[in-house]
């Protein structure tokens, strides 16, 4: 992966944290991997200022952790760990949909279809980042329609580790119905379907499917 800035559009700070992010949810920096601060400068091309503010930021989103006498390393990620994480999931989105399915406009139904479209294309040609930033959008349209915003900010405070597991599981051999499929079911009962149940059942059944994925991958 090439972390080399040309023309940043934003500030180097902002720019440089995507990319880091980035490469650790898309495992570039797997788990364990020892940050070193000279490496990421000469790599990204900025100063080592700019690269201790990144590895602050990521150490809040539970992407990094710092040991003593060994600095930052990208934050370990475990069985026990995910397993959690698919449990608050569970909870959250269940609800999420429920309540967004009874709030549905037709503003919120278009926006979800846009989305699907954008998501399907992303699977099509491969590409995880963007697999990861649409479905981050679309369930920000399911939180915020459901008017659940503090549940939101939950899931922004976990979505680090969130991505990580989505990068992991969602284009795996091992699933029986793909990761955009499981998304699609949810969608179109809300939107189709218009029925919270319905919408509850197939979140319970993409998470359940993409936990026992993440759960064979980490415990091999």
């Amino acid at each position: 992966m090439n972390l080399k800035i040309e023309n940043p559009p934003v500030t180097l700070r902002e720019l440089c944290l995507v990319k880091v992010r980035n490469a650790i949810i898309t495992g570039y920096f797997p788990s364990g991997k020892r940050l070193v601060e000279r490496t990421l400068c000469e790599e990204l091309g900025v100063s080592r200022s700019v690269v201790r503010e990144v590895i602050r930021y990521l150490e809040a989103e539970g992407l990094v952790e710092i040991l003593p006498n060994k600095g930052p390393i990208v934050s370990l990620l475990n069985w026990e760990i995910a397993s959690q994480i698919y449990e608050i999931r569970l909870l959250l989105e269940q609800s999420a949909v429920a309540d967004c399915t009874k709030n549905l406009s037709e503003q919120t139904t278009n926006t979800l279809k846009e989305l699907l479209s954008e998501l399907e294309l992303a699977f099509a040609h491969d590409e995880i980042n963007l697999i990861i930033s649409t479905s981050a959008k679309l369930y920000e349209t399911i939180f915020t329609t459901a008017k659940h915003q503090i549940a939101w900010e939950v899931v922004q405070r976990l979505n680090g580790r969130i991505s990580r597991l989505r990068a992991m599981t969602m284009k795996s051999t091992q699933r029986k119905v793909s990761g955009y499929q499981r998304i699609k079911n949810m969608c179109e009962a809300i939107y189709l379907d218009k029925d919270p149940e319905k919408a509850k059942q197939a979140v319970a059944e993409h998470i359940a499917e993409a936990a026992a994925v993440a759960k064979n991958i980490l415990n091999n």
